[in-house]
């Protein structure tokens, strides 16, 4: 292993006055958990032979191999210090300028420097992005405003004018089991629904999201319940604007389950629980489970060219086209399914825009502060509009994105971030990648733009276009959508809003496609007024999420494109952050230092928790992006093939005559009747 990278990992987190973390002293206290002692042992065996605590520290790791409990972590901290080296051997080797970097930064730890002056050079080499944002924070929105910033060639000519018609609303629902503390017996359930959770708590956790509906929550608390009559209660305004008359507007809500047996009584937990507490006028609202993606695939879907689909065709189309599984799965689905109606249901849907249920269009702030209602805003001409970008490349805004206000600041104004900059960098896992620097930079620079007739930016020359986008609050239109063919790949578990634009970048015939910004077009984000049980229950989980995050990105970009840095530069900065020149020992040295918060806080049992359920999780994804020909090029490979295969099949069926297409509207009308809920 490079020996100036042992150094550096020896002063940053193992000497008696090391920087980051004292894992010598960790280690020699022998009062401490396994598992802390395991993890100063790991960064003792990354520092190398230098370290007198060495020998003794990887014997320690490797008598824990066969231990029932730490086994795993073991094994993953002696598999980790080979990665880590692995990694950072073949990046001096290739790149000049990081050996550099790395001789940097060893210079400036002997000579004992404080860590404030030495926080740019250690973000040098794990997280480049950060660096001299703090000093330069307004140069660097000015510079992402120009990089962003898109001439109008032609607007939309034909743009939406009746959003209530011309739109298809989704979501996504998340469920997961009951709190601990539930009593099945006392809900309001019918028996079999009680009788399908108690066989699903059984059950070991498949997937991870951020704060999913726990089953027998409060209706106060239930994300369904109160995001459903919130959209109902925003379309009341709509209505007295007349912006929605006779008609209602479609809403389309995905489910997805943390475990498998809540499958089987998702859509009747669902519609229980609406037909007891809501009350909901103004909307249509579908549920789809993984049942009715199967039934859309095998009666509509194969059947536009059934004589020549292989097996090894419907295993691609299955595995894309679904609502069960990690995020990006669900989401590809949300703007595919726009369309499906668009061809088998009404022609003249023209887009689709997805929420999230824990987010309110405020009518009142909006109408006050932009002079537009929700609405309103779907009908301008940019989205659609077609331009060239700052680099002079062609763009289109296909696409429109909006932003967040949360619910504790909207008092100070709509356009008050939703991510406040930080002050300082706080000690910890944040001392070797802070992301939260670049989200606050992204959200001022490109989520909370104005435009102004006194600016270069004036929303009808010259507008923005979005890459940093919110898992809700955006939309693309259905003739874009059918020629772009963008997705997620379905392994994406965190950022999958973000994920979704790069499967264009690295195609010169797709990579035009953009979003637009439309300035004003944001949410109020409520998930911390009603959702607090939700999201302190998955707080572990969404830490291990970000982790993997970095893992797929990383990989995902370099399977993209031969030139990463293109890629990066495009989604730079915040975005871009998480595609890492060494992900494995960026991902390793955050979850290291992330319990070693928990541990020095005295929250052990959280610490320990946090490394043994995580390990796991992260071992699969290790494995997943290991080897030039990894998993995870050859999925992304299958499902790209999946997603042209369905397209292709959706042009097929438009061309049929009407005769054998009839069957075919009719398959859809019947499940799409069937999964209506309100």
């Amino acid at each position: 292993m490079n020996t100036i990278f042992r150094s550096i990992i020896q002063q940053l987190f193992c000497t008696d006055n090391a920087y980051l973390y004292q894992a010598n002293n960790v280690f020699n206290n022998k009062t401490g958990s396994t598992a802390e002692q395991l993890s100063a042992a790991f960064l003792i065996g990354l520092s190398g032979q230098q370290n007198r605590k060495y020998d003794e520290a990887v014997e320690y790791l490797k008598s824990h191999l066969a231990d029932k409990a730490y086994g795993e972590l073991a094994r993953f901290y002696l598999n980790g210090i080979e990665e880590i080296n692995h990694e950072i051997e073949a990046l001096t080797q290739r790149q000049v300028a990081f050996r550099k970097t790395l001789g940097s930064l060893e210079n400036e730890l002997t000579a004992n420097l404080p860590l404030e002056q030495l926080q740019d050079k250690i973000w040098e080499v794990f997280f480049p992005e950060g660096v001299g944002v703090f000093e330069n924070k307004q140069k660097q929105m000015e510079q992402l405003h120009n990089k962003r910033k898109v001439q109008i060639e032609k607007a939309n000519p034909n743009p939406i004018t009746n959003p209530a018609q011309q739109i298809l609303f989704t979501s996504n629902v998340l469920l997961t089991i009951p709190n601990i503390k539930t009593d099945i017996a006392d809900l309001d359930y019918s028996k079999n629904l009680k009788e399908g959770i108690r066989q699903a708590m059984n059950e070991p956790q498949r997937y991870w999201y951020d704060h999913p509906i726990q089953i027998g929550v409060d209706p106060e608390s239930n994300e369904i319940i109160y995001g459903l009559q919130q959209l109902d209660k925003s379309l009341e305004t709509e209505r007295k604007r007349g912006n929605l008359k006779d008609e209602k507007a479609k809403c389309l809500l995905s489910v997805s389950v943390t475990h498998t047996g809540l499958l089987s009584v998702a859509k009747d937990y669902i519609r229980q629980e609406l037909e007891n507490n809501a009350q909901i006028k103004n909307l249509e609202v579908y549920i789809f489970t993984e049942e009715e993606t199967k039934r859309l695939l095998e009666e509509v879907i194969y059947q536009s060219d059934a004589k020549n689909l292989t097996d090894e065709h419907r295993k691609d189309l299955s595995q894309v086209f679904g609502v069960d599984g990690e995020y990006g799965r669900h989401y590809s689905f949300l703007k595919a399914i726009s369309a499906v109606w668009n061809v088998f249901i009404d022609s003249s849907l023209k887009a689709t825009f997805k929420i999230d249920l824990d987010q309110v269009f405020p009518q009142k702030e909006l109408i006050e502060e932009t002079g537009k209602s929700a609405f309103e805003h779907f009908k301008t001409p940019l989205w659609g509009a077609k331009g060239k970008g700052s680099n002079g490349q062609d763009v289109e805004l296909g696409m429109i994105a909006g932003a967040l206000v949360n619910e504790k600041d909207i008092h100070k104004g709509l356009f008050t971030p939703d991510v406040d900059f930080p002050d300082k960098v706080p000690d910890g896992e944040s001392r070797i990648f802070f992301s939260k620097l670049l989200m606050a930079l992204s959200t001022e620079g490109e989520l909370m733009t104005r435009y102004s007739e006194d600016s270069d930016i004036d929303g009808k020359h010259h507008c923005l276009q979005r890459i940093h986008v919110t898992g809700g609050t955006n939309g693309i239109l259905v003739d874009a959508l059918r020629r772009y063919r963008p997705f997620t790949p379905t392994f994406i578990g965190r950022a999958e809003d973000q994920g979704y634009i790069m499967s264009v970048l690295a195609d010169p015939a797709k990579k035009s496609l953009g979003y637009l910004h439309e300035d004003g077009l944001i949410m109020r984000h409520d998930k911390e007024a009603f959702a607090q049980e939700a999201l302190k229950s998955a707080q572990l989980g969404k830490i291990a999420g970000d982790y993997i995050r970095m893992l797929y990105f990383s990989e995902y970009a370099r399977v993209l494109s031969g030139d990463i840095e293109e890629i990066k530069e495009v989604l730079n900065p915040f975005t871009g952050s998480f595609i890492s020149r060494i992900p494995v020992t960026v991902v390793l040295l955050r979850q290291t230092l992330k319990a070693a918060e928990f541990f020095e806080s005295g929250e052990t049992d959280k610490a320990r928790r946090f490394l043994l359920e995580n390990v796991p999780r992260l071992n699969r994804a290790l494995q997943f992006i290991k080897g030039e020909e990894s998993q995870l090029k050859k999925q992304v490979a299958r499902e790209r093939s999946g997603w042209k295969l369905f397209y292709d099949l959706l042009d097929k069926a438009e061309e049929m005559d009407d005769k054998n297409s009839k069957p075919l509207h009719n398959n859809t009308l019947k499940i799409i009747s069937d999964s209506r809920v309100v």
